[in-house]
C-alpha cells in the first residue's frame, strides 16, 4: 500500500523530534531544528541569525553563513520546512486528535440510536461529475502562472502582500536591536517544542524539577493550540521564509491538462484546491486565498488528484496537454449531444 504524504510528513516531523531528544541524552552535538549541525558546525535559524547580529549591532560571520546558506535552501524548496520538518504542525495535530475522537463518539452515538451499524454507515454513493461552474470556466480561460504575476487577483492572495506575520516579523526583529537580545527566541514554538522535550528528558534523567518545566509547555499550549491560525496569522519564520520564496521556482505543482478532469472532460473537481492546507488551488490560482510563495511542497494536491494528474518536478514546465477553452469544450459536446 503507497504511503500519502500526510502520513510520511507526520513521520519525518516525529522522527527529526526523536533524534533531537535522543542527541540530548547521548551528547550527539546535533543541536535542534532551531541550530542544526554536528559539533561546532551547525546552521542558525535564519530569525536566530537575525537577531544575533542585530543583538550584537555587528556582522557575525557564523550567523550571515548561515543566513546565506538558509535563504539559498528556501529558493530552492521554498516553505518545505513547514510542511516537512517544523515540529508546530505536528503539535497542532494533537489538538485534532482529540476532536476526531469526539467527532467519532458523537457518530457513533448516533449511529447507535438511528440502528446504523458497521464500518460502511457514513458511506455515500459516489456523485456523478458536475459541469463546470461559471467562476472555473473563466479561471481555467485566464492566464495565471506560478508566480502569479500576469494575474491583477493574485495580487491579493495572502503572502502576496505583507500581512499580519510580517508586522510580527518586524516587531521581533526592532525588540531585539531595542532590547540587544531575540525576544521572539524566548516564545518561538519551534524552540518551546525542543525545550519541553530537554526539560522532561531532565526529570526523569536527574529528577530536575523547575518552574520551567510548567512554564514552557504552557507557552507552548498557548501559542499552538489556542491560537490555531499560528502558522498563518503570527508565525514570523513563515513571514520570512514566504518573502524569500517568492524566488522559488522549484517543485512547482505541474498539471497535465490531458489527464485532469476539469480540462479532459469539463467535469468539475477541485480536490486539489480543497486539499491544500495554505489555500492554494493549483487548478485555478486566480481562485486561490494564498499565493504560490505559501506552498509548503506537502505534497497533498499530489495525492488527491483522482486523475493523478499532478506532479512536482524539480524544474517548471508548462501545462501539459493544452486543450481548447472549457466553455469551447461544453459547447461541442453540448452540439454532439443534438439529434
Amino acid at each position: 500500500m503507497k504511503m500519502n504524504s500526510k502520513t510520511l510528513r507526520i513521520l519525518v516531523a516525529a522522527a527529526i523530534i526523536i533524534v533531537v531528544a535522543i542527541g540530548f541524552v547521548t551528547n550527539l552535538g546535533i543541536g535542534t531544528m532551531s541550530a542544526p549541525g554536528v559539533w561546532d558546525i551547525s546552521i542558525l535559524c535564519p530569525l536566530g541569525a537575525l537577531g544575533t547580529m542585530l543583538a550584537s549591532k555587528t556582522m557575525v560571520p557564523r550567523a550571515v553563513i548561515s543566513l546565506v546558506i538558509v535563504v539559498l535552501l528556501i529558493i530552492v524548496f521554498a516553505r518545505a520546512f513547514c510542511g516537512w520538518m517544523c515540529p508546530v504542525p505536528l503539535v497542532q495535530r494533537l489538538r485534532g486528535l482529540f476532536s476526531k475522537k469526539q467527532a467519532k463518539a458523537a457518530r457513533t452515538s448516533d449511529a447507535d440510536g438511528n440502528g446504523a451499524a458497521g464500518p460502511d454507515a457514513d458511506a455515500q454513493p459516489e456523485a456523478p461529475a458536475k459541469p463546470l461552474t461559471a467562476a472555473e470556466r473563466e479561471a481555467l480561460s485566464a492566464s495565471c502562472g506560478t508566480s502569479g504575476a500576469q494575474c491583477s487577483s493574485c495580487a491579493k492572495r495572502r503572502g502576496a502582500a505583507l500581512d499580519a506575520r510580517h508586522f510580527v516579523l518586524g516587531g521581533a526583529l526592532v525588540s531585539t536591536f531595542a532590547f540587544g537580545f531575540p525576544v521572539f527566541c524566548l516564545v518561538c514554538p519551534i524552540g518551546l517544542t525542543f525545550a519541553t522535550v530537554l526539560l522532561v528528558i531532565n526529570l526523569f534523567a536527574h529528577g530536575d524539577v523547575t518552574w520551567s518545566l510548567i512554564v514552557v509547555p504552557a507557552l507552548l499550549a498557548v501559542e499552538v493550540l489556542a491560537f490555531r491560525k499560528w502558522c498563518h496569522k503570527l508565525c514570523p519564520l513563515s513571514a520570512f521564509m514566504s518573502l524569500v520564496a517568492k524566488a522559488n521556482r522549484t517543485f512547482v505543482p505541474t498539471i497535465d491538462n490531458a489527464k485532469c478532469l476539469e480540462t479532459s472532460k469539463s467535469a468539475a473537481c477541485g480536490l486539489c484546491g480543497r486539499a491544500c492546507d495554505e489555500g492554494i488551488d493549483p487548478r485555478h490560482p486566480q481562485l486561490s486565498e494564498a499565493s504560490w510563495s505559501e506552498c509548503t511542497k506537502c505534497r497533498a494536491c499530489v495525492d488527491a488528484c483522482p486523475a493523478n494528474a499532478i506532479t512536482m518536478p524539480l524544474l517548471p514546465k508548462k501545462r501539459l496537454g493544452k486543450p481548447e477553452s472549457p466553455a469551447a469544450s461544453v459547447d461541442s459536446e453540448t452540439e454532439a449531444a443534438k439529434p
